[in-house]
């Protein structure tokens, strides 16, 4: 009996589709799925990360490959993905190109893992170059159709040079030093990283006084005191040692704020080493103590005494400060964060047989009120739909919105009229009906992710999407005022297009056409 039943378990687990794993493989040229139009494409990445690794155990024979990782948004569309492809441009010396493709061994039945998290793979592969810029860009296949906006991820990537742990090791590192790999390491950047701090001033009429700090990779230092671009002295300086170095030059020439030249000599960069300069200032004299000085001994007596009435006035002022801002707080509240952002500018689109008043007012003003937007309403511009045409105005009012609101409700004409009174704007005020042509116009969103957020469904009442509306169901909905603060947070998370300075018409007790 046990048999049988591990028989069944292992024929059930052979039955189950495998999770999809990937297949790698150069693809230099474009996909083969772009030359097909699709009707749905899969959405972009979540996520696309980058990190080195070292492949091969011997620090004389490996190389170092890029480890990119990425992570699958967890959404409807990920059931038409096939591969995801993976493209790196290397600059440096010379540039470099090169693409892989990921096919997925399985669809994708779920949009996550079977254990619950999100999708995630990996590609090693790509080898790294020392100090090399790289622009790594992924999408996935099949890719969106020709004119139609592309969803892809790119990062930047830098690989660093000798000075990392792993990289020291590298054959060009290696091979550039011939006492050393630390040495070569620091000799190569000691031009930029080397601060000699240089301090030079004049002792009398024939000497200048220059100190710097000598570094251990150099051999020796040449010190000139240049002016005009002419030399007035300088003094060679043997040092292999990390020190403070103090040279006396002769000069036959005022040299007072004249400039200090610092010639490094290390034998990575010899003679071509990065050059250091100071200016020459007037020594001070630090052997014996200064003469009294009266009026310097009065002013000493003095400073305490000022010190300690700055600090209480000091004192008093913050105190007196903080108070007021105290009795303030406690009479008005602070702004919420929200108010320092710019309005949500939000186009309400609603069918001819709900009522003005009674619905789309009030659910307008709910939103200025409420949610911070500014409303566009075609009952507010019916002058400019009538210059512009309905076709014209809608195009343009979807590309200044940053959110478009498709609101349905369960208003009957009666409840309408009631309500409205007549000619107030009701069900029964003739008006063209612009919901149709907004939904006919905007539905090619509806199939591209990367559109598909800036379209939000509010349900009032029992309304609900049904007949020839169906295309709506893939919008985020929102009955109010059951999902009120859901709806409120996913619109203020709209990216605002440009600071607005003055609010729409707001709606609130009568609402009347402009």
């Amino acid at each position: 009996m046990l048999l049988v039943l591990l028989s069944l378990v292992a024929m059930y687990r052979s039955a189950l589709p495998g999770e999809p794993t990937i297949q790698c493989g150069s693809e230099p040229g474009p996909s083969p799925e772009w030359m097909v139009r699709h009707n749905l494409t899969p959405g972009d990445l979540r996520s696309l990360q980058v990190e080195l690794v070292q492949k091969g155990a011997a620090k004389e024979d490996f190389s170092i490959l890029m480890n990119i990782s990425w992570i699958l948004r967890a959404d409807a569309s990920i059931r038409l993905l096939k591969a995801t492809k993976i493209c790196v441009t290397g600059k440096s010396n010379m540039e470099s190109y090169n693409c892989v493709r990921c096919n997925y061994t399985e669809p994708f039945q779920r949009q996550t893992r079977p254990s619950g998290g999100r999708w995630t793979f990996s590609y090693v592969g790509f080898p790294v170059e020392l100090s090399t810029v790289y622009f790594i860009g992924a999408h996935n296949i099949p890719n969106a159709n020709m004119n139609e906006d592309s969803p892809s991820l790119s990062v930047n990537f830098t690989s660093p040079g000798c000075l990392n742990n792993v990289m020291k090791y590298k054959k060009r590192c290696i091979e550039a030093d011939k006492g050393g790999v630390t040495h070569v390491v620091l000799s190569q950047l000691v031009g930029s990283l080397w601060d000699p701090n240089i301090t030079a001033c004049k002792k009398n009429e024939t000497t200048v006084e220059v100190n710097f700090t000598a570094n251990s990779l150099g051999e020796s230092y040449r010190v000139n005191i240049l002016q005009n671009q002419g030399e007035l002295g300088w003094s060679l300086v043997e040092e292999n040692k990390l020190t403070r170095m103090s040279v006396a030059i002769s000069v036959n020439e005022e040299s007072e704020g004249t400039e200090v030249e610092l010639i490094p000599y290390f034998h990575t960069c010899m003679p071509d080493c990065i050059r250091r300069r100071g200016l020459v200032g007037l020594c001070i004299d630090t052997s014996g103590p200064y003469p009294p000085d009266n009026n310097r001994s009065m002013l000493g007596g003095w400073v305490p005494l000022i010190l300690v009435l700055l600090v209480a006035t000091w004192v008093l002022v913050v105190g007196i400060y903080l108070t007021r801002r105290q009795g303030r707080s406690t009479e008005t509240s602070f702004p919420a964060t929200s108010m320092l952002l710019p309005l949500v500018k939000v186009l309400v689109v609603y069918p001819s047989e709900v009522c003005f008043l009674h619905t789309v007012c009030r659910f307008t003003d709910f939103l200025q009120t409420h949610c911070r937007s500014e409303v566009i309403l075609e009952k507010w511009q019916r002058k400019r739909i009538a210059e512009m045409g309905p076709v014209q105005w809608l195009s343009a009012q979807k590309q200044a919105a940053d959110k478009v609101v498709f609101l349905l409700s369960s208003d009957t004409h009666d409840l309408c009229g009631s309500a409205c009174g007549p000619n107030t704007g009701g069900a029964s005020e003739k008006a063209q009906d612009l919901f149709p042509l907004a939904f006919n116009l905007f539905c090619s969103d509806f199939s591209t992710q990367a559109h598909l957020h800036k379209y939000m469904v509010v349900c009032l009442g029992g309304a609900d999407i049904k007949g020839d509306y169906n295309a709506l169901s893939v919008c985020p909905q929102y009955r109010l005022m059951k999902d009120a603060t859901a709806f409120h947070t996913e619109l203020l998370k709209a990216p605002r297009k440009v600071p607005v300075k003055k609010r729409s018409q707001v709606c609130s007790g009568g609402c009347s056409p402009l």
